[in-house]
């Protein structure tokens, strides 16, 4: 089986928030790889990933980063593959936002999907979405999958209803 989505990150610390990326894959059964790449600590392991992506059959990258977070931008500098970047509230972030800015605030030509801080589960919704329209297959997967929150809402307001106040018109 080869991987369609690779998720990689700056270190291991980074997999707590990650690992929902490679949940959310797994439960909708798409293939997909999970590494650690450092763009300061192994530059040119970045760059050996980054420009073999695509020939390995990688269609969609998720790169998760922390602080400074240059992974996703570098990794989009260097593959003409879809890059979505997860900021990550790491502990020597300035809550966040050190990691949101350098992911969002990439330069023309170099764009990278940025979803929020720590949001790794819309990242890997947003891969899928990205395959699916180029695949009824997965395209399939995703209706379900939106079909199936609708439902939780349905649900959720249904046991609303049993909730009962005095002054509750619903």
């Amino acid at each position: 089986m080869k991987p369609l989505v690779s998720i990689i990150m700056g270190s291991t610390s980074d997999l707590k928030i990650m690992k929902q990326a490679a949940e959310f894959l797994d439960q909708m059964q798409i293939p997909f790889e999970i590494n650690a790449l450092s763009a300061h600590r192994v530059p040119e392991q970045v760059v050996e990933f980054a420009k073999g992506a695509k020939e390995r059959g990688i269609k969609v990258i998720i790169a998760g980063a922390g602080g400074a977070a240059h992974l996703p931008g570098v990794i989009a500098a260097l593959t003409p593959l879809p890059v979505i970047g997860v900021p990550i509230k790491s502990s020597n972030s300035i809550d966040g936002w050190d990691s949101i800015l350098s992911i969002l605030q990439m330069p023309s030509g170099i764009p990278v999907a940025t979803v929020a801080l720590d949001g790794a589960k819309n990242a890997a919704i947003l891969a899928l979405q990205i395959m699916a329209t180029g695949d009824e297959k997965l395209m399939e997967k995703m209706i379900t999958f939106k079909s199936e929150l609708a439902s939780k809402i349905k649900k959720a307001n249904e046991e609303l209803a049993e909730i009962k106040y005095e002054h509750k018109t619903n």
